[in-house]
């Protein structure tokens, strides 16, 4: 008997070892049978026709990952354009903080001051008025120190209006007219570029600029209420601090009619290409994987095209139209939405790729993710050994696992890019929040085969 039995499992195990060899082989023919020869059946044409489908879903692929990461820089830039320039309150709170800026504080002084002097002959007026004194028959000698003091006085005047300026200018008050100002000029500019026959901006023709006119009227009204007559004399004066002219207003209205035509709905689509890319591919966790890390680089290379525009942007309005430091100040408050949106969606990107591999099929992966799982089940072993076990909700949350990683980062992916703006820090803590829903879901969730709560700790806890 012991002879025939062993006869019977070395029959067993060399008819397997056949089938496997058998199955081996018409995996690597494409034949659905298990056995038959490839062309013996109907499945002798099932693996061209799959790998022919496979082939162009690796295409269709490669081609919305493309596409969608072409598009990304576009809709990032055409979004922007559209908070910029197309909401007024937003265009206002952007520039705002340039009031408490020093090099943006001389260069209103100055123009403000040029203005005023440009409009008001303070020479002319100091001179009639050293002509109506001399008309009073003073002596002799009183008539020679009209003469000499004529010059100061008008020196004297010129520094009184522009420390008025100065003081204007650096006063907490500052910051409500520059809103003011900034409030009619956006106005103004969109007006213009929607064709408004009454818009005060010509954009097609003229420049676009930020006015002065509330500025100017505040130190006219500062002058009068420190006592200095003349300032009656000050009109109202339509001067304004040029941002963009020339060529460059071509582009400014090509980027409002992008922001109002596509910047609410391109990142959608650029958003939807990547994912179909993703969901197409044969391979979806290494093709989220490039995804992210091109969108990754795509981003690097629109911050380099941010620094190209800078430098571009510095040595067009400098120093004809503004000093450097100036334009620098209004370029870095201009670009700070965009940089901090590139930075975060640059994090969120690394860190989808980061997640992406560990889930991979990849051996370092696989060692990662094992060393994971041992962790977990310990940790389940410890709380079951003291009674501790998440029962019947365990199961089922194991069972549908999937569905609840799948609502944490689609939850986390609407948080990040439907909130404005967009920050580092936002990025940073919506991944960690992310990271910790994902940990807690691997502590409860409850795997086929989990050791049950110890009597013993049961009873001690009854």
């Amino acid at each position: 008997m012991p002879s025939t039995s062993q006869s019977e499992l070395e029959a067993r195990i060399a008819q397997l070892e056949a089938e496997n060899a058998a199955l081996r082989r018409s995996r690597a023919t494409g034949d659905t049978t298990a056995g038959g020869p490839a062309g013996d059946s109907d499945g002798g044409g099932a693996g061209p026709r799959r790998r022919g489908r496979q082939r162009w879903r690796t295409v269709v692929a490669v081609v919305c990952v493309v596409v969608g990461l072409v598009l990304a820089p576009i809709a990032l830039l055409t979004a922007w354009a559209r908070i910029e320039l197309v909401d007024t309150d937003r265009f206002v709170a952007t520039f705002a903080p340039l009031a408490e800026d020093p090099d943006v504080q001389v260069f209103v002084a100055d123009q403000v001051t040029a203005a005023i002097e440009e409009q008001v002959d303070l020479d002319a007026l100091t001179s009639d008025l050293f002509a109506g004194l001399a008309q009073l028959n003073l002596p002799p000698r009183a008539q020679d120190a009209l003469g000499l003091l004529e010059g100061p006085a008008a020196e004297g005047l010129k520094s009184l209006v522009s420390g008025a300026v100065d003081r204007i200018v650096a006063s907490e008050a500052f910051a409500d007219i520059w809103g003011t100002a900034l409030r009619v000029t956006h106005r103004q500019f969109v007006a213009a570029v929607q064709g408004d026959p009454n818009a005060a901006l010509d954009v097609s023709n003229d420049t676009l600029s930020v006015q002065l006119g509330p500025v100017i009227d505040a130190v006219k009204q500062r002058l009068e209420e420190d006592g200095v007559g003349l300032a009656s004399a000050i009109p109202s004066i339509d001067r304004s601090i040029v941002i963009v002219q020339d060529d460059a207003i071509a582009l400014v209205t090509t980027m409002y009619a992008l922001a109002v035509a596509v910047g609410t709905w391109l990142p959608i689509v650029a958003l939807a290409f990547l994912v179909i890319g993703v969901l197409v591919a044969k391979r979806r966790t290494a093709a989220l994987v490039w995804t992210a890390g091109g969108f990754a680089l795509s981003m690097i290379l629109f911050a380099a095209g941010v620094g190209v525009g800078r430098a571009f942007f510095v040595g067009t309005v400098s120093p004809s139209i503004m000093p450097r430091d100036t334009a620098i100040a209004l370029f870095e408050q201009l670009m700070e939405i965009v940089r901090g949106a590139v930075l975060a969606l640059f994090v969120l990107s690394l860190l989808i790729a980061v997640i992406a591999w560990f889930t991979g099929p990849w051996r370092p992966a696989r060692a990662a993710r094992g060393l994971a799982d041992s962790g977990f089940s310990a940790i389940r072993r410890s709380a079951a050994a003291h009674g501790v076990t998440t029962g019947a909700f365990g199961t089922w949350l194991d069972r549908w696992r999937g569905g609840a990683y799948s609502l944490i980062v689609i939850v986390a992916a609407a948080v990040v890019l439907f909130t404005r703006p967009i920050t580092v820090g936002l990025v940073v803590w919506t991944v960690v929040v992310a990271l910790l829903a994902l940990l807690v879901v691997e502590l409860l969730r409850r795997p086929t085969g989990s050791p049950e709560p110890s009597p013993r700790s049961e009873a001690a806890a009854g």
